[in-house]
């Protein structure tokens, strides 16, 4: 309530409504320096003055207190967010609908990532002899292109906020293409892990852009299904990666296979400038200090630390497998490269076929318990592959625990996310952005530590084993305790 009140009383009116709050009432009353305003000021008839001159004062004072009564239900109470709002504006030239050429062109920006990292693995072998050093160091080529893509992924993302999509996406595809290019003369193999950190940076840019372009334009099911379709570009890209790269080094050796990553990086920068607009909304105010608190949260989470152990150890299984099993099956196996490309192709699949399955059945079964038959079937797997290696088993019976674990990795990976993020659904981006970032960069860096000496079978399987194994404590001790019956119950599946 607004008290309006004045050092002597005003002429009586009639028809109106007190302005003092009850409690001052009275007192204001006997001082009388409470007054009462009329919701319709009459006009006093007669010619006389001093009933005008309160007429217009009392006109005055209902203004006044409109205005005086308008701030006081504006102004904020302690249970209201003091925050700015800001209402997000439409796109900058954001279309409707994505045409099929742009579709196509984020599709072929989301399989830079893999194409980066597996297209040359049937090289690896060749790569070291040509450049005289160990096998080692050539695996170190791939596992720093993983960590430029892991901490690329946080560099981009917020640059693309700030200052649009167009612009980190041009550069990264530049870069990208200047980098293979120069990876193709490069003459040691100092030179080239230089150029494949950077290689990496760069392809994160442009794996992020595309998706978040999809995110500004399309929301709800629409949204889903294009993510959907980029989904099934990553699962494909690395069955096919190596399977192209085998028929490359055909007819050329491992410079050539950079050279078609430069050709495909300027086809890159072609489409990001005739086919893609920019999509960003208006800029935003930072929110750096939530996020450093959101980080902060899921850290102290002892059941998101278990998820996040476990998607890291997941990385060391599958990055294992990639970075090794060129070595394994070629020098040990004596495949070639086309015969490799083959194998590693069909093992691929398998995540593919797990990935499916999981989504077939998670709607009966729930997550948890698929999750449950996931690790344990890595975890079983690649302790029969150490086993298979140690006993110098045939390649027939070696590939089946290969397709296995790679099969467990693909039901595992969607239901552990969706687990992880389920009660954190405020900060799902950072909690997404860590579990990302831990299977990358733990899984870049495990395989070259422990083949300092050298790969080999045996090496490969108690890589893999161990990884699995830990995963599988991860799940038991840790996780599995703190989900809640829903989650552990065989039919409920969050929704």
């Amino acid at each position: 309530m607004v008290v309006l009140c004045r050092a002597r009383p005003l002429r009586p009116l009639g028809g109106g409504r007190r302005w003092c709050s009850p409690e001052n009432e009275p007192t204001l009353e006997r001082r009388g320096a409470c007054h009462t305003a009329p919701r319709a000021a009459p006009r006093t008839a007669g010619p006389d003055p001093a009933g005008r001159a309160a007429d217009r004062h009392t006109a005055v004072v209902r203004r006044r207190a409109t205005r005086e009564n308008a701030a006081v239900t504006a102004s904020p109470t302690d249970d209201q967010d003091t925050t700015p709002q800001r209402t997000a504006p439409a796109p900058a030239a954001a279309p409707a609908e994505l045409s099929r050429a742009v579709l196509i062109t984020l599709g072929a920006l989301t399989a830079v990532a893999p194409l980066v990292t597996d297209l040359y693995l049937p090289g690896l072998p060749d790569l070291a002899r040509s450049l005289g050093t160990s096998e080692a160091m050539a695996q170190l080529t791939m596992s720093v292109c993983l960590v430029g893509l892991a901490l690329g992924q946080l560099v981009a993302g917020p640059w693309s906020d700030r200052v649009g999509r167009m612009r980190p996406l041009r550069w990264g595809v530049v870069v990208l293409t200047i980098t293979s290019l120069l990876c193709a003369v490069a003459t040691n193999v100092w030179v080239l892990l230089a150029l494949r950190l950077v290689q990496g940076l760069a392809g994160a840019a442009a794996m992020v852009v595309a998706r978040a372009i999809v995110r500004d334009v399309y929301d709800g099911a629409r949204a889903a299904k294009v993510f959907s379709d980029l989904m099934l570009v990553m699962g494909l890209a690395p069955v096919l990666g190596p399977m192209l790269g085998g028929q490359l080094l055909a007819v050329t050796d491992w410079r050539g296979i950079f050279v078609f990553l430069g050709v495909v990086g300027a086809l890159l920068v072609a489409a990001s400038c005739l086919v893609l607009h920019e999509t960003r909304p208006a800029r935003t105010p930072s929110q750096a200090p939530v996020r450093r608190r959101a980080l902060r949260r899921l850290v102290a989470d002892t059941r998101f630390r278990g998820f996040l152990v476990m998607s890291a150890l997941f990385g060391v299984v599958l990055f294992g497998y990639i970075s090794m099993s060129s070595f394994v099956l070629q020098d040990d196996y004596g495949l070639g490269p086309v015969a490799y490309a083959w194998v590693f192709g069909a093992n691929a699949a398998g995540m593919i076929v797990g990935s499916q399955v999981s989504a077939r059945l998670v709607g009966q079964v729930g997550p948890a318990a698929l999750l449950r038959a996931g690790v344990l079937l890595i975890a079983g797997a690649s302790v029969a592959l150490a086993v298979a290696f140690a006993l110098d088993a045939p390649l027939a019976v070696v590939v089946v625990p290969m397709w296995l674990v790679l099969a467990g990795l693909g039901m595992s990976f969607g239901n552990s996310t969706a687990l992880a993020l389920t009660p954190h659904a405020a900060d799902a981006g950072s909690a997404a952005a860590l579990l990302g970032a831990s299977q990358f960069l733990l899984g870049a860096a495990v395989p070259p530590l422990v083949s300092i000496g050298g790969v080999s079978g045996p090496l490969m399987g108690i890589t893999m084993a161990t990884a699995g194994v830990g995963a599988l404590l991860a799940l038991v001790l840790v996780i599995l305790p703190r989900l809640g019956p829903d989650a552990r119950g065989r039919a409920r599946t969050p929704h």
